[in-house]
């Protein structure tokens, strides 16, 4: 039976959620708040004073040719972080978890990417693919010719945006993947053995629906994560370019805000890609949890 814990000082329990509760209010209600109230606003050109304008931020952002064009963006995007990056960590995960020499080294080695800001990341991958001197751009260019000038092709930069986020989140990832094969019941895979299935048979029939809590759980983590938290990647390579072909909705809401000024729209623009993300994440357990054996 289990047992309530008892607390002698009845305030106790307040102090240990309070610093929770402090951070959840600074940065996530009063940022959420503060963008529904300039989401029916509008700034005067040198934004000292805000006028209520309704739903015309609204009307105004869902005729928008660039809004149109950044949500087909984010969608593009989203669905490549998210995919490649669970494929990806997914693989390195089962590799990780075979009983090899010096496996704590490349575990290690794995997780380190996720120690890494993603501004540091984005650093490190416009070094890395810089069409002048990049060593990655100069190997790809000696193999195969192809010049990997993300400068001016707009489809480059986003594959590149995508690798570099994916690269970020990688080890979040696998350790969370890892940590589910470790959990698997070595006699099952045994069972499998002795009737005959195949390795690949014994991943597909008994590892993946035992990693389902796992991979719903990182869906949406990963989905979250590419709306949200790409900002820095983004920022630190592209910078929206070229010509808008990585700009991100939580990209156009820090361009229309902070560079345009227009905090009207940007307000706006918040408030739909939160709902967008509520929405996206209500729907991923909706019809993923009917996969997922617990």
């Amino acid at each position: 039976m289990a047992h309530r814990p008892i607390f002698r000082n009845r305030f106790l329990p307040y102090l240990l959620v309070l610093p929770q509760m402090v951070i959840s209010v600074v940065f996530f209600f009063w940022p959420a708040i503060a963008s529904l109230r300039y989401a029916v606003m509008r700034a005067s050109p040198f934004g000292d004073r805000l006028f209520f304008v309704g739903l015309a931020n609204f009307e105004r952002l869902f005729t928008s040719p660039q809004y149109h064009r950044s949500l087909l963006i984010t969608l593009v995007f989203s669905i490549g972080v998210t995919v490649l990056g669970m494929l990806l960590s997914l693989g390195l995960a089962v590799l990780a978890n075979q009983k090899i020499r010096g496996l704590p080294a490349y575990r290690s080695a794995l997780l380190w990417p996720y120690g890494i800001a993603p501004v540091v990341a984005g650093i490190v991958w416009l070094f890395l693919a810089h069409p002048s001197y990049g060593v990655l751009t100069y190997h790809v260019r000696a193999a195969t010719g192809w010049s990997l000038n993300w400068l001016v092709d707009g489809r480059i930069a986003l594959g590149l945006v995508i690798i570099a986020s994916v690269w970020t989140h990688l080890g979040y990832n696998i350790a969370f993947f890892l940590a589910g094969l470790q959990q698997i019941p070595q006699s099952l895979l045994e069972a499998a053995t002795v009737d005959g299935a195949s390795p690949l048979r014994r991943f597909w029939h008994v590892t993946l629906p035992l990693l389902s809590p796992v991979t719903l759980f990182l869906l949406v983590t990963n989905t979250t994560f590419s709306l949200f938290e790409t900002f820095g990647v983004i920022d630190a390579i592209t910078r929206g370019g070229p010509g808008g072909s990585t700009e991100t909705l939580v990209y156009k809401v820090y361009k229309d805000g902070f560079l345009a000024l227009d905090v009207g729209s940007s307000g706006a623009q918040s408030v739909v890609l939160m709902v967008f993300a509520i929405i996206l994440t209500a729907l991923q357990f909706r019809f993923g949890e009917r996969r997922v054996t617990y």
